[in-house]
């Protein structure tokens, strides 16, 4: 009865990942050339992609077998454990019942890997020479930093400025794994170049740095291809692991979620383990909630229109319909560097558009409030993007204490805060500020969408 950790055995691990797609009651919207604004044709895309991942974002197909190769590494942290918090529940006098899906024990502290792994394998049996990618608070670099490594593949890293200046450490985990880390905006693309040149202190953006490492592979004449870590459909798939797993978790405790929520900056991790539930609801008739949460200083779904918009912010990525802060969107310094995205996942933002999920906006305050709370109790110090997905758990468990309901939820903890602990120094100290992004700011952004007729 007071069982608090529900694990399972390496023979449990999916054999398949789930793709949305295969069920999802909305159909998906064309992704389109930046410059043309046309459909995007495969002569494009494989200019940043393997065709193996190109294949994958298209498909319809429910499930997609999971290589060998990548199913031997994932054995190194997988399958995580399903831990129930009873220490919170207490603290909070709660009749909910909280779980957490705990992520953060793979190598690199985070759910990133679980794609990482999973592209750097497409990538080097289709004969890239090299990687690039950008990196925000850095699980996404110090993931494909770590996959790189186990399939020999170079890689270059744009992490965005403002977090490699807060997390040090992040770029020595990175270039422990080998990979080369820069501090985007830089003078190694045009792009960068053309930043600093209108403003020299820029403390960057993911846009900005995708820009970067989108331009870094682009010219590079066919040696190097991109990596996503997030926003895509064959990421959002290759991360569907966490929700495959979390059902027969719960089934162990015998319980079934009321509530699934999870951060959002690309939507990854909130998909992997929303989805496979989602898919429940929508073929077996089951009634979760799906609720993501994002910070008031990035209000991508609370406050953005949803727009066809570039992906990033020098208009070369592919323009996707989503809801949008706008490309040019430059976010305040939070310390949740992988939510500080202007974008969202498009999958995510049609689901969120009909009705199917929840979306709540978090200050960083009280953010930080609810990741004392759960470290204090739980003993895990969570990253301050998972410190989003914590804080609601929280109010949801207040509410149903308020209505004197059990409730059951669940809510990924999408990884550790090892590497963020100046972040909670700003907190203890009392120097952590509270951003709301005004309203006025984003309306300018938005003037630079482009204008789609389809």
């Amino acid at each position: 009865m007071s069982q608090t950790k529900f694990t399972l055995n390496e023979t449990d691990l999916p054999k398949a990942w789930y793709n949305i797609n295969a069920d999802s009651p909305v159909p998906p919207t064309p992704v389109l050339h930046p410059q043309t604004q046309e459909p995007v044709t495969p002569d494009f895309l494989g200019v940043l992609f393997p065709m193996e991942l190109i294949l994958q974002e298209v498909s319809t197909e429910r499930y997609i077998d999971i290589p060998e190769e990548v199913r031997e590494i994932y054995k190194l942290w997988r399958p995580t454990p399903l831990i129930r918090a009873r220490r919170l529940e207490k603290a909070l006098d709660t009749p909910a019942h909280i779980y957490f899906k705990h992520e953060g024990v793979s190598p690199s502290g985070s759910h990133k890997p679980n794609t990482a792994v999973a592209q750097a394998f497409y990538n080097k049996v289709g004969g890239t020479g090299a990687l690039t990618t950008e990196t925000g608070a850095g699980q996404w670099g110090s993931a494909l930093s770590l996959a790189c490594n186990f399939f020999d593949l170079p890689l270059e890293v744009y992490m965005v400025k403002v977090s490699y200046q807060q997390k040090p450490y992040r770029r020595v985990l990175m270039e422990t794994y080998g990979a080369e880390v820069f501090a985007s905006p830089t003078n190694h693309t045009q792009f960068g170049q053309a930043i600093l040149a209108d403003d020299p202190e820029s403390p960057g953006s993911l846009g900005i740095a995708i820009s970067e490492a989108v331009e870094a592979a682009a010219t590079s004449e066919g040696s190097k291809k991109y990596s996503l870590g997030s926003v895509l459909n064959h990421v959002l798939m290759h991360q569907s692991v966490i929700g495959e797993e979390a059902i027969k978790q719960m089934d162990l405790a015998d319980e079934y979620p009321d509530v699934v929520v999870g951060c959002v900056g690309g939507g990854s991790n909130f998909a992997g383990i929303a989805y496979p539930f989602l898919r429940e609801n929508l073929t077996n008739g089951k009634d979760t909630r799906f609720v993501a949460v994002e910070p008031t200083a990035t209000p991508t779904l609370t406050k953005g229109p949803y727009a066809f918009d570039y992906g990033d912010t020098a208009k070369m990525a592919p323009i996707v319909k989503m809801f949008t802060l706008g490309h040019t969107f430059v976010p305040p310094p939070i310390h949740a560097g992988g939510l500080r995205y202007h974008g969202m996942a498009p999958s995510i933002c049609a689901l969120y558009d009909a009705g199917y999920i929840e979306a709540v906006a978090t200050h960083q305050l009280a953010t930080f409030e609810g990741a004392m709370m759960f470290a204090q109790t739980e003993g895990i110090i969570p990253a301050p993007e998972t410190a989003h997905a914590v804080r609601v758990a929280i109010d949801e468990a207040l509410d149903a204490k308020a209505k004197g309901e059990k409730r059951v939820i669940l809510f990924n903890l999408s990884g550790h805060g090892h590497f963020d602990l100046s972040a909670y120094q700003a907190y203890l100290s009392g120097e952590l500020a509270d951003y709301e992004y005004p309203q006025e700011a984003i309306e300018q952004a938005l003037e630079h969408i482009p204008q789609v007729s389809l």
